[in-house]
């Protein structure tokens, strides 16, 4: 099977987003609607659009592109060795990451809230500890990594069903869909789970959290059902300025409906006309988030699908920046924010502090020590000298 190279740039490309995103999280406000571990005295109102713009595919866009890699290994180990593949590569860093990793997370939180006494070594053996409480142990940004477990688990279990008759037939109707049947039907789920939203938000806690469940496995799914079938690759790819429109579109339509119509939908109407409000922002919520990835995958097919020089190297340091990327950042606001340095240099060094610290780490240590590699979801050969002997997307 031919290398996909437009699903490992887009990988590349969605986990450089997320280092952004969570820079952005310092400085986005109001900060009842964006609560983060640390808040620089700079908050900009006016991030919240293009966070928002982001939020509503960013981790749907990761799963997706997660479930094409299980689809990726299918063909080429058997159930038991891909469920104990995935469980190393997963599970490893999850724990290492919240051993190790995590807890300057915590730490820097609540030394700057004046809850905690400076020193980090003192402050291990309490986070060991109190897992569940306040600064004590916990996953934080890494929680991506048990539900993909998780969810990698479920869709092994159901292979057998999926690969029987009734399961190809579902198969083969996803792949056939063409034209606003592909822009409209998959999102139907999007909007089921949807509906979840409110009685179960969204926590990373695993346990309970039926909406994240519902959307992301949903998701998931939809990466594993797609595949690598060349006439809906070639759709996507046919239908990427259709897609494009028809998500900014809506995400105009929801954004107007949702934070300057809210007000006259939720004081001014009647229930009824409130609840057609609601099911109508919701719906163009869920739209938006199909449609935009229908998009990304249509653009990132027509021009990434090339073996660029660099995507080697970066295929293999995504997964070491993605544990890291959080906990550098941090650390860096730790130092920084304390300085005052402006609302344009201070975010600049934390961009810049946070790529570095990242690159730096990975490059001098975790990917030249054999015995760490594996722990940031490495093989312990290094093998980014040649192209590497697996498809496109089986790191997390």
């Amino acid at each position: 099977m031919e290398r996909r190279h437009d699903i490992d740039t887009l990988r590349v490309l969605a986990f450089g987003l997320l280092i952004l995103y969570h820079v952005g999280m310092v400085y986005v406000a109001p900060v009842s609607d964006w609560g983060f571990n640390m808040k620089s005295d700079y908050l900009a109102p006016w991030l919240t659009y293009p966070m928002l713009f982001l939020n509503r595919w960013r981790m749907e866009l990761l799963f997706l592109i997660s479930g094409l890699a299980v689809h990726f290994l299918r063909g080429r180990v058997s159930l038991g060795r891909l469920a104990a593949k995935r469980s190393w590569r997963l599970l490893l860093p999850l724990v290492f990451g919240m051993l190790v990793v995590v807890p300057v997370q915590p730490y820097v939180e609540g030394v700057s809230k004046g809850d905690i006494t400076p020193g980090f070594l003192a402050f291990l053996p309490y986070y060991w500890a109190h897992g569940y409480k306040a600064y004590g142990l916990t996953w934080n940004h890494l929680w991506y990594l048990p539900y993909l477990w998780l969810y990698t688990m479920v869709l092994l279990a159901m292979l057998p069903a999926m690969e029987s008759h009734p399961g190809r037939t579902l198969r083969a109707w996803l792949q056939r869909l063409r034209g606003g049947p592909l822009l409209l039907l998959p999102a139907l789920p999007l909007i089921f789970a949807g509906t979840l939203n409110e009685r179960f938000p969204e926590t990373h806690a695993l346990v309970g959290d039926w909406y994240a469940h519902a959307l992301y496995f949903t998701m998931f799914l939809y990466g594993y059902l797609i595949g690598t079938d060349q006439g809906l690759w070639k759709e996507l790819a046919r239908l990427r300025r259709a897609s494009l429109v028809t998500a900014l579109t809506c995400f105009a339509l929801y954004l107007f409906l949702d934070k300057f119509a809210g007000a006259v939908i939720h004081h001014r109407l009647t229930p009824t006309s409130i609840c057609i409000g609601h099911v109508l922002i919701q719906t163009l919520r869920y739209l938006y988030c199909w449609t935009a990835i229908v998009a990304i995958l249509g653009w990132g097919h027509a021009y990434l699908n090339r073996p660029f020089r660099w995507l080697p190297y970066a295929r293999e340091a995504v997964y070491p920046w993605y544990v890291l990327h959080q906990s550098v950042m941090l650390w860096l606001a730790y130092g920084l924010l304390p300085m005052h340095l402006g609302p344009v240099l201070e975010p600049v060094l934390m961009v810049l502090g946070t790529a570095a610290g990242c690159a730096v780490i990975h490059e001098v240590v975790i990917r030249r020590t054999r015995w760490l590699r594996p722990l940031f979801g490495l093989d312990a050969q290094n093998r980014t000298r040649v192209e590497a002997p697996r498809l496109a997307g089986e790191s997390a």
